[in-house]
């Protein structure tokens, strides 16, 4: 190991309706990280509560200033010394929707960063199963980044991890980290949970951190669990099963500066125009 170590864990949750049950919880749990030696502890998307009720979610849901979940996890940060970045919970913003709001708390209780989730996940997975996020959120429109002790640390949640090109801006930025608080559905978790985020790592040789939800919600929502800890050569360091649960690693990140040296391919990229449209008669007759 290199003088660039950081302990580094990952809550696994199955956060349920009841805010003051969720944050009891997630202090649990964020207290057995700190006593194994943890520096940085990242909780799931929607730590606070699970509910897609938009009446009952709006009505258990406060503006940031209001919160009483903040001040807790502010002073956990503090009390314990270490940075605590909650994957996400849900903030009131005073225009009808919420913000699915991610922060990292620093050591001496300051907020030291926001990100909200630019992406909305609104899709049919069939089956019946829809998700619309979109009519309880609105999406943020920033990337964001943060200095760690050690390193830079890149700010996401959860569906943001499809779009490959966010992450490309967070690590060109200088993120040696990458974080995805999730809560992925059992069944798109089964098929591209681990090949997303292996490729993320990958592609940007970062380390990535995905603390998830795990198991039956009490809204009946089934999510993926396996919280990963992926190295910047898509090596899985760390990973969860499905029941909540303390996940820890040391990470050196003098591997992320050794990856990119070798692989140098954030310093790649080109410009270019297109793609143009082939007639379809001109493609066909060029085939050989």
């Amino acid at each position: 190991m290199s003088d660039r170590t950081l302990n580094v864990a990952l809550v696994q949750m199955r956060s349920g309706r009841d805010v003051a049950a969720n944050v009891a919880t997630l202090e649990r749990m964020v207290r057995e990280a700190a006593g194994k030696g943890a520096q940085y502890v990242q909780t799931p998307e929607n730590s606070t509560i699970m509910d897609e009720d938009k009446a009952r979610l709006i009505a258990n849901t406060q503006t940031e200033d209001l919160s009483p979940a903040l001040p807790t996890f502010r002073q956990l940060a503090r009390e314990l010394g270490i940075w605590l970045h909650i994957g996400s919970m849900a903030v009131a913003t005073g225009t009808g929707k919420l913000a699915n709001r991610a922060f990292l708390i620093a050591p001496t209780g300051a907020i030291a960063a926001r990100y909200d989730k630019i992406h909305m996940f609104d899709v049919d997975l069939g089956g019946g199963e829809t998700y619309r996020e979109s009519r309880n959120f609105e999406a943020g429109g920033e990337a964001v980044i943060a200095d760690l002790p050690l390193g830079r640390l890149g700010l996401s949640i959860c569906y943001d991890l499809r779009f490959p090109h966010l992450y490309r801006a967070l690590a060109q930025a200088g993120a040696d980290i990458l974080a995805v608080p999730s809560a992925f559905t059992r069944q798109t978790g089964e098929v591209h949970w681990h090949t997303l985020l292996r490729a993320r790592a990958i592609e940007n040789g970062a380390y990535v951190l995905a603390a998830a939800q795990g198991g039956r919600h009490e809204n009946g929502r089934e999510t993926f669990g396996h919280s990963l800890i992926v190295g910047p050569n898509g090596d899985v360091i760390a990973e969860a099963g499905i029941e909540p649960c303390v996940l820890t690693a040391e990470l050196d990140l003098s591997r992320v500066q050794d990856f990119r040296r070798k692989l140098p391919s954030l310093t790649h990229d080109r410009a270019y125009s297109g793609p143009s449209t082939v007639p379809a008669k001109a493609r066909i007759g060029a085939v050989k």
